[in-house]
């Protein structure tokens, strides 16, 4: 029974049932026990108690299976509340930090919920409010799949090594498609005059999942330097990027799948019109992203309704400008295929009948109706067209990405000497026997690491070569990095520069050393430098060149310098099979 009930305790925590869940398993095991013990000669109730017992157990769970409960701005109990702050839609407050240096709004509306009639239409601003709005919880997160609490325990054991018992997260967030909402983070005590550098940040999720409270790319420390950040929940999967020839019909701009992206541009009108009531420079914006963030902002830097609402772009792992983007994106052509066999698949023929579909139903659709378009109003042709063109928004740009981007997504799909062959034919096709010169393996361990840098450098790694190269066609600043720190928890995976570039390593953590830390400190000092003028160099710092040649990246790892990219004859294949030219 011991062992019975040391396992139950352990699901309890890592399900993040309530409190209660751990007192009812407890008292319920001891009254088992007496009673198993009374029963020692009578095999008969002892095993009816043993099965009571499992019964109530099971019940248990149920009976205190973590509620919904919105994430708090702060974490702090009865939080100081900050002055109110007019903006255009009405008043607003926020609350401080523990230590009272930042205030943080959450949940302010940037438009109406889109629902109803509104689901799958451009974003509307919202109403006006009477009263102040106490900003003091995040929004719902966008509508999409969620897993069982303990999955994402789980995850954060196996994948991140970072998981914390606590008595302080025994709930589930919510989600909702009434989900467009901004978070702003500002120095306590800024005023409307201080004119303080604006950052907007895109969270990533592959356009189909992801949140805006995560700690890794919070607000909080970049506000303590003195910059306004604000963050947004957009439209994901099937609700932001569904495509259909009846909705392009009924919209007046004549778009349809782009809805995530209008959500991302409406919230960049609503900071433009807004942030100087918080103290910000609304002619002084960074736009920044990551993943699939990063795509997002990689469309807004060419879309024309984006045009004079931000100055200069970071984009983190992901750019959609390659000739043909090889994720998060796709033609209206395809877009309308895809649109038309989700109509069929729940036998419907309009739009009414979909909108009449609930959201809980819909949200399965997230894999199948997660990628930007080019819907002639938010975006006329591809990222590459209009780079080509001249045609673009940002003054500079930063982007980059890391040295083990693809690993987290072929933990169960690497490859092996036996199917390495038929995965690389799949890839390159015409190309197989080029690509196979340069990535001959004879072993499993070298399949497998060849594949590892191949899907990294085709899903990121080239796309940045394509952004680099057609930002200096343009003129335009641009700089590079790579990042290849490891550390006890992500390293230099996917997301893994986030929490160094953004400041925010937890104090306590054992997982990152002194070293982590002094790097962070470059890294957000390259950032900071570059939100506040445009050039991420400062006095203090080695001097980032500009990566005029495509090819000089300033690495951030155990080794923190200026070097020469890698991959240039992979990148050189896939040009050719893109069709890639600056002519």
């Amino acid at each position: 029974m011991a062992i019975i009930l040391v396992l139950l305790l352990v699901f309890l925590e890592l399900n993040k049932n309530t409190v209660l869940g751990f007192m009812l398993a407890i008292t319920l095991s001891a009254v088992a026990s007496f009673y198993y013990l009374y029963f020692y000669e009578d095999k008969k109730k002892k095993r009816l108690t043993i099965l009571c017992w499992v019964a109530s157990l099971c019940l248990t769970v149920l009976f205190t299976w973590p509620p919904v409960k919105a994430v708090k701005a702060v974490d702090v109990r009865n939080p100081q509340k900050t002055e109110v702050v007019s903006i255009k839609n009405g008043d607003v407050q926020g609350v401080l930090t523990k230590d009272k240096k930042v205030e943080v709004f959450a949940g302010i509306p940037y438009a109406k919920p889109p629902v109803g009639d509104l689901r799958w239409k451009e974003p509307v601003s919202p109403d006006n409010w009477d009263g102040v709005l106490l900003a003091d919880k995040f929004a719902p997160m966008s509508m999409q799949p969620v897993n069982l609490p303990i999955y994402d325990s789980l995850v954060q054991i196996i994948g991140f090594h970072d998981y914390k018992i606590s008595l302080k997260d025994n709930y589930r967030t919510p989600v909702s498609e009434d989900a467009l909402y901004v978070n702003l983070w500002r120095p306590a005590g800024a005023k409307n005059d201080d004119k303080l550098p604006v950052l907007v940040y895109v969270h990533g999720g592959s356009l189909k999942t992801g949140q805006p409270w995560y700690a890794d790319y919070s607000g909080e420390s970049l506000a303590r330097d003195g910059v306004i950040v604000v963050n947004m929940g957009y439209r994901l999967g099937v609700f932001g990027y569904f495509a259909d020839e009846e909705l392009a019909n009924e919209s007046d701009n004549h778009t349809t799948g782009n809805y995530g992206l209008l959500d991302q541009i409406k919230a960049l009108e609503w900071v433009k019109e807004n942030v100087e009531s918080f103290g910000g420079d609304p002619d002084n914006i960074t736009v920044s992203g990551e993943s699939a963030g990063a795509a997002s902002v990689s469309a807004i830097c060419v879309s024309p309704l984006a045009k004079g609402l931000f100055n200069r772009a970071l984009l983190e792992s992901s750019t959609v400008a390659p000739v043909s983007p090889t994720h998060s994106f796709r033609l209206m052509d395809e877009a309308f295929d895809s649109g038309k066999e989700l109509k069929s698949k729940y036998g419907v023929k309009t739009v009414s009948e979909l909108r009449a579909l609930s959201a809980k139903k819909l949200v399965k659709e997230a894999d199948t109706q997660h990628h930007m378009t080019v819907d002639g109003y938010a975006l006329e042709k591809t990222p590459y067209e209009y780079y080509m063109a001249g045609e673009y928004n940002e003054e500079a740009m930063i982007h980059g990405y890391n040295r083990r981007e693809s690993e987290s997504f072929l933990l169960f799909d690497n490859a092996n000497l036996k199917n390495y062959e038929e995965k690389m034919r799949g890839y390159f096709k015409e190309y197989y026997e080029e690509a196979m010169v340069l990535y001959p393996a004879k072993t499993d361990k070298e399949a497998k690491e060849n594949w590892m840098e191949i899907w990294g450098a085709v899903f990121f790694d080239y796309p940045h070569y394509c952004l680099n190269r057609l930002e200096v066609k343009n003129g335009v600043p641009v700089y590079q990095y790579y990042f290849t720190k490891e550390n006890g928890r992500l390293g230099p995976w996917h997301s893994g520069e986030e929490v160094y570039l953004y400041g925010n390593i937890p104090d306590k953590s054992k997982l990152y050393d002194s070293y982590d830390r002094e790097l962070s400190g470059k890294m957000k000092g390259y950032f900071l430098n570059y939100i506040k003028t445009g050039n991420p160099n400062g006095s203090d710092l080695l001097l980032w060149e500009e990566n005029l040649k495509s090819e000089d990246v300033m690495e951030f790892g155990d080794n923190y310098s200026m070097i020469k990219e890698r991959e240039h004859e992979l990148f050189t294949l896939l040009d050719k099979m893109q069709g890639f030219s600056l002519d």
